[in-house]
């Protein structure tokens, strides 16, 4: 697989901006080598008239949406905002409100897939938020505007919140994660 797919697909299933070094060191290349390839496939997406371009922000690279599809993606995400959450949304805030806050690769763990689209449709339509802890780990966690869609104070009052918070198997999962890192 050539260097540039390989860029493409990181930035592709990215929930947030990659910085340079981190797309180098993953796609194994020097900092100036995946900084060219990067201005091509910024290039390539521009040149070719696509939906999708490359975004430079401080170092850091995203794919997004074309400007002349503002329009059509501002519907398309109303839509999103206001329809009802899919059964994997639920699950994911589900594991959110009661293990919260959480790393995306604990969450990932707990479901077996991918949820970096999740949490960003769940993160637009403001029922979760990322925070860097201590370990400089995002970890998400739900809203006060979730609670209060909810009707409640804190996630101590969602149902068996103690039982499921504490949970033996899933705490041990999780640990086993851990130490695989």
């Amino acid at each position: 697989m050539n260097m540039k797919s390989k860029i493409e697909s990181l930035l592709f299933i990215s929930g947030n901006a990659c910085s340079l070094e981190k797309i180098a060191s993953l796609v194994g290349v020097k900092k100036q080598e995946a900084e060219n390839l990067l201005n091509e496939l910024k290039k390539d997406y521009e040149d070719g008239k696509r939906g999708l371009r490359i975004a430079v922000v401080e170092n850091k690279y995203q794919m997004v949406t074309a400007p002349e599809n503002t329009e059509l993606v501002q519907v398309f995400l109303k839509e999103e905002i206001i329809g009802e959450l899919t059964r994997p949304q639920l699950e994911t805030l589900t594991v959110i409100a009661y293990r919260g806050p959480i790393a995306k690769i604990e969450l990932e763990q707990i479901r077996g897939v991918n949820c970096s689209l999740i949490l960003r449709n769940l993160m637009i339509r403001g029922l979760v938020e990322p925070k860097s802890g201590d370990d400089n780990v995002e970890r998400y966690l739900i809203t006060h505007d979730f609670l209060k869609y909810l009707g409640m104070a804190s996630t101590k009052e969602l149902p068996d919140y103690e039982k499921l918070n504490k949970d033996k198997n899933l705490s041990d999962l999780l640990e086993r994660t851990k130490r695989a890192e």
